[in-house]
């Protein structure tokens, strides 16, 4: 093959979508393409697209219409459009509907088959529009060619069971599928051979990791699996989910040297009532116990959340127990999100949608509290000794390097001709709402 045939991938959505671009590039790399960050000059388009926002469906057919004068110009050029979206109910349909130019439409399941639908394409065949809809046995062995050399994401399960009231997952991503352990410890071991030196388990609910694996095993057996591997520094999950982390899981993070000492545990809502609606198996009570929980097993760990503003029904009493749970648990960070209606889940349904102008006006108070709980959790370890693992330079300084603690902080510094990779320990001098400020000792 032509070595100058270049490909250009643009990926929305989470770390799992950031994860399968990666697995495109490992199979396209080796067949002889050649990676662009230049959309203009690339002879392969491919866009890998979200549908978890409401806004997703325009960003998608804003970006496709603005390749319809580049594909005129040049008629070889490849546009691929695939992803969660694509599997959503009628979206392909839409797609080819409204940008007939679009040659290659595929959804979650088949990504593995992209190398063959291209080849057709040059072969001559005029479209391909091939939405699986159910999930096949998972396919080991793709291979990945990952942007950071430092850090790496390792899915150890596909799809989702919860079926949470405002969530598309389950029905675009298909049911749980657990990888064998065998195959997730091999990767591992392989990455850390090639320097890496901190993974992040990736799972839509990674507690649920085991389920219907022969012989069995959950998630705490796992990490402590992982935690056995020699020369990785450092790992990290997500998400877990509040319903069913289990306090094996706790005290595997607690008794656990490589297991980084945090927690993203989404809670979505502070109000019973909203989090009964969103079917999230949980009340606001059993959420603080967990709370509780964790921070008198693990110490300094650090927790962060989810938050969704807005969900139908959501009263200024609802809202008002977000708050105040805001103020009791002091995470050390909150994603904060406007609720967004998905077409084909229940939410989207319920009658008692809450206006945009209120959404606003709550979504901005909101962040308000988390700021400034951000900075005072930050405030706190001014004078504090962390360890820090070098990521680069600071993008806002290139005086100073970067980094995270083991509890996810980031941290600015000024080192002492230390590389991506070296572990330092860093004293803490300043810190502002979202990131630390510090010298090496």
């Amino acid at each position: 093959m032509n070595e100058t045939i270049k490909y250009y991938i643009e990926t929305w959505g989470c770390q799992m979508n950031e994860e399968d671009s990666e697995k495109l590039s490992g199979m396209l790399i080796p067949a002889g393409y050649k990676k662009t960050l230049d959309k203009g000059s690339a002879d392969i388009i491919i866009f890998n697209t979200c549908c978890v926002r409401e806004n997703a469906e325009q960003k998608v057919d804003g970006n496709i219409g603005a390749l319809k004068t580049m594909k005129k110009e040049n008629p070889k050029l490849v546009i691929a459009v695939i992803g969660c979206m694509m599997q959503q109910d009628g979206m392909a349909k839409h797609i080819i509907t409204k940008f007939p130019f679009v040659d290659i439409i595929i959804g979650t399941h088949n990504a593995y088959k992209f190398p063959e639908y291209l080849k057709r394409i040059q072969s001559g065949e005029s479209s391909i529009v091939e939405i699986w809809d159910k999930e096949e046995n998972i396919i080991e062995g793709i291979p990945i060619e990952r942007e950071n050399t430092l850090k790496g994401f390792v899915t150890i399960m596909y799809g989702c069971n919860n079926f949470c009231t405002y969530c598309i997952v389950p029905y675009v991503r298909g049911r749980e599928r657990s990888r064998n352990p065998e195959d997730i410890i091999n990767e591992i071991t392989a990455m850390v051979g090639q320097g890496y030196k901190e993974i992040t388990l990736l799972g839509q609910n990674v507690n649920s990791y085991g389920k219907g694996l022969t012989p069995e095993i959950n998630f705490a057996q796992l990490l402590r699996k992982i935690n056995k591997i020699e020369n990785l520094e450092r790992l990290r999950f997500m998400t877990s989910h509040p319903k069913d982390l289990s306090n094996e899981v706790i005290e595997v993070i607690a008794e656990s040297d490589k297991i980084c000492e945090h927690v993203h545990l989404p809670v979505q809502s502070g109000s019973s009532n909203l989090l009964n609606k969103m079917n999230r198996h949980y009340d606001r009570e059993q959420y603080l116990e967990l709370v509780k929980n964790i921070r008198n097993t693990i110490p300094n760990v650090g927790i962060t959340t989810d938050i969704i503003v807005g969900f139908p029904g959501e009263t200024e009493e609802d809202f008002a127990e977000t708050l105040s749970l805001m103020e009791e648990v002091k995470f050390n960070l909150a994603f904060t999100y406007l609720y967004s209606k998905r077409k084909g889940t229940p939410a989207d349904e319920m009658l008692d949608q809450v206006p945009e102008d209120v959404k606003h006006e709550r979504f901005n108070r909101l962040v308000e509290v988390v700021n400034r709980n951000c900075a005072e959790k930050n405030k706190a370890c001014v004078g504090k000794i962390v360890e820090v693992l070098v990521e680069g330079y600071s993008k806002k300084d290139e005086s100073k390097l970067t980094g995270r603690t083991r509890n996810g902080k980031v941290v600015n510094f000024e080192g002492n001709g230390n590389v991506a990779g070296d572990l330092v320990s860093v004293l803490i001098t300043d810190s502002h709402s979202f990131s630390l400020f510090g010298e090496e000792i």
